[in-house]
């Protein structure tokens, strides 16, 4: 089931309104997509976010336009690097019956085996691209290492059960390893003397001796 947000039409485009929009906590966005005329709105920025946290990233939400629901995803949007607040959003019309393209995060779960040994745990792949229709779009893809070993890697060619997504990954590509341990560069056990100075005799006289 979608998530709901409550949208605000905006026609008056002007600065001053879109601030008076962001100071209201609000956040200027567009919609545009599947069966949408580009139309811009505004929505409320903590359940925005709130939304985003709740759901993931991909998460389908049904906007609420002056009484029509459109279904969208949170294409894009833009953080001001200085107040580190929300400034605006994409919303981008998805067709529920269409399938569509997204990278989904990964999240391993559990303590490897291998790691408990003194293994390091090595993840190469943080987030799978997959093909699916947006109701079967999953938030996270969560894998067990639990039972990985000091060698043991999980491939994408391993991901095969209970999924109604095409995966777009190569097979070959590795999501997590256990890596050996880096080892320790043995002491060299020969320890270098420190070489005694060289005596350079001059020339001596023996007492009793004369020149002629």
């Amino acid at each position: 089931m979608a998530a709901t947000l409550q949208a605000k039409k905006r026609e008056n485009l002007k600065t001053s309104n879109t601030r008076a929009i962001r100071s209201a906590g609000e956040v200027p966005a567009i919609i545009y997509g599947y069966q949408v005329e580009p139309k811009t709105v505004a929505v409320d920025s903590i359940e925005l976010l709130k939304t985003v946290r709740d759901e993931g990233k991909n998460a389908i939400i049904s906007l609420q336009v002056d009484g029509d629901a459109v279904d969208v995803m949170l294409h894009d949007y833009q953080i001001d690097p200085l107040r580190d607040e929300l400034v605006h959003a994409d919303f981008y019309a998805v067709n529920m019956k269409e399938e569509m393209d997204v990278q989904v995060p990964i999240v391993l779960e559990g303590e490897a085996i291998g790691a408990k040994e003194g293994g390091v745990l090595q993840q190469p792949l943080y987030d799978l691209s997959i093909r699916a229709k947006p109701k079967d779009i999953p938030e996270q893809i969560t894998i067990d290492v639990s039972d990985l070993a000091v060698g043991d890697s999980i491939l994408v060619s391993d991901l095969k059960e209970g999924r109604n997504y095409d995966i777009l990954e190569d097979e070959g590509t590795t999501i997590v390893s256990i890596l050996v341990p880096d080892e320790e560069p043995a002491e060299d056990s020969a320890v270098d003397e420190p070489a005694e100075p060289e005596v350079i005799a001059g020339d001596k006289k023996e007492h009793g001796d004369s020149e002629e």
